[in-house]
């Protein structure tokens, strides 16, 4: 029988081992967060909602529970953005067309819509239309549709999406509407008619736009009051479908199937002058309001690198509550993004368990506005509660599928940069593997938070659920595209959906395995030479 010294020290040791133990997540956990944040008494989330600031206070009680420390304003957990929020009169968006032979009034719904203006909008004055291709200019893809035109005082109309050729996540960047918004401003365009292709009506049907047209818009405003990224001489954006296109270029010269099939074959577009001008507006009333991101973190143990800090960020926003819609209303957002969150509180909990932090500090942040155009990632890009110029990475979480026995997982963006090494090392001591972007048309590298973070020069990706599963039974790719088709900004997007917690513990553990490698790496991560996001948008 041993002595109560060799006793005594066994137990010493076990109790220090166990506290050295890797902390593990919490399956019950994760599910309490989820219960909590997609609940109909939330209220679906909405950016500037008493529900979202629900949402965000819980959030914050995490943290705090946790031992996170606030890195919001004023030394809390929150960082306040100021918005302006614009809601569309119904049924007061009008487009005219303007030529010798009279006017003729577009049909709102099947011919064209409107996304609402967040600022002023500029008296309606009718403006000749050029049309430019794509509406893009690239030294760098040697593509420029503007060569040699003039289009100051003229509304350009451009092919939805991009050139076949171009890679598709350099191609979601320069086809995206901001974009090419950005690019028309510049050259002194008086408005944007994007038109729907045969390409587009496969990827997202028209009609699908129409049936977004109920929810208001919103931007983050400057300190001078200035909605951030707004044109004030531009009139509306309009897009208009393959029936409303076919009004546009009725008078012209060249016709309209001739340019969607030089689109199709990837051939270069002319510019055609459509030989009509364009009158469009819509009214809208307006508010100034604000919301929340939920910044914490745990301080880097390194004297030097504490100093440097990785973003982990999901964001916390969702769709609210429709009130016009009968039946269930309540856009409850459980994968959109209740799960990214729950993973997101899971993994600061583990952190703050460590009895040696990582080197580099970690921020965890939950964003708001992501369903309203990146706003609360924006925003902290853009006036970052720590220096911009030390956050070294922002790995983003956004609707991580967790109904399915995933064996793999899709990094977003990694191939840019020295984070796919450390994505590759993270998740091989899990046992999954990383699959390639299933959905190179959806353009989804610019439609999540980490897109805000790469625009200000930051190395960043996207990590969801992969297209393999463990199981036999279950075909992953089928479980994502149910999703999409039935669920996916959709009321049933809520507690009522099977839901492994199993799988949720996995993806803790990759994005866990993550933070450790890029915190604790001598280097910070660096964007490949030569790489066009590096390029464009390196400071």
């Amino acid at each position: 029988m041993p002595g109560y010294r060799a006793v005594i020290t066994a137990c010493l040791f076990a109790a220090s081992s166990a506290s050295m133990a890797e902390p593990q997540a919490s399956k019950n956990a994760i599910k309490a967060h989820i219960d909590f944040l997609a609940d109909d008494r939330i209220e679906g989330r909405e950016t500037g909602s008493r529900g979202y600031d629900i949402a965000a206070s819980y959030v914050a009680a995490q943290f705090a529970q946790h031992g996170v420390a606030p890195k919001g304003d004023q030394g809390t957990y929150l960082q306040h953005v100021p918005l302006r929020l614009a809601t569309a009169i119904p049924d007061s968006a009008v487009a005219e067309l303007i030529s010798g032979a009279g006017t003729e009034r577009l049909t709102l719904g099947s011919d064209f819509v409107m996304g609402t203006r967040v600022g002023e909008s500029p008296s309606a004055k009718a403006a000749p239309l050029l049309f430019v291709g794509y509406g893009i200019r690239s030294k760098a893809m040697q593509h420029d549709d503007y060569k040699s035109a003039d289009v100051k005082g003229k509304i350009v109309v451009v092919l939805q999406g991009y050139p076949s050729r171009f890679p598709s996540e350099v191609g979601a960047h320069l086809g995206s509407a901001r974009e090419k918004v950005r690019v028309a401003a510049q050259l002194g365009a008086a408005g944007v008619v994007v038109m729907w292709t045969p390409k587009s009506e496969k990827t997202t049907p028209f009609a699908a736009l129409k049936r977004n047209m109920g929810f208001p818009a919103m931007s983050w405003t400057d300190a001078s009051g200035k909605p951030e990224g707004s044109f004030p001489f531009m009139q509306d954006s309009v897009t208009v479908s393959m029936d409303g296109a076919k009004k546009l270029f009725a008078k012209a010269d060249t016709k309209l199937e001739d340019i969607y099939a030089a689109a199709e074959a990837n051939q270069p577009l002319p510019q055609v002058d459509l030989k009509q001008s364009l009158r469009a507006s819509q009214g809208a009333t307006r508010r100034d309001t604000r919301s929340s991101n939920v910044v914490g973190m745990i301080p880097g143990s390194d004297p030097l690198l504490k100093n440097e800090y990785v973003v982990f960020s999901a964001h916390l926003d969702h769709l609210g509550i429709v009130p016009e819609k009968s039946g269930d209303n309540i856009y409850n957002g459980a994968m959109d993004n209740a799960s990214g969150v729950a993973i997101l509180i899971e993994m600061a909990r583990m952190f703050n368990a460590l009895p040696v932090k990582p080197k580099r500090s970690v921020l965890f942040i939950a964003l708001t506005g992501e369903e309203k155009g990146l706003l609360g990632s924006d925003y902290f890009a853009s006036n970052p509660t720590v220096p911009q110029k030390d956050i070294v990475a922002n790995v983003n979480l956004d609707m991580p599928l967790l109904n399915y026995d995933f064996s793999s997982v899709v990094a977003m963006g990694a191939e840019h940069s020295s984070l796919n090494t450390a994505v590759t090392n993270a998740v091989k001591k899990v046992g999954v593997t990383v699959g390639p972007d299933p959905w190179p048309e959806q353009a989804i590298f610019v439609r999540s938070d980490h897109y805000s973070f790469v625009r200000q020069g930051i190395p960043s990706i996207m990590l969801v659920t992969g297209q393999t599963s463990f199981s036999k039974e279950e075909n992953a790719a089928q479980q994502w595209g149910d999703f999409f088709a039935k669920r996916y900004h959709k009321p049933n997007d809520d507690l009522s959906q099977p839901f492994n917690f199993d799988a949720a513990i996995r993806f803790a553990k990759v994005n866990y395995n993550l933070a450790l490698e890029v915190a604790n790496a001598k280097d910070r991560p660096v964007w490949n030479q030569g790489d066009f996001f590096g390029d464009t948008f390196r400071k």
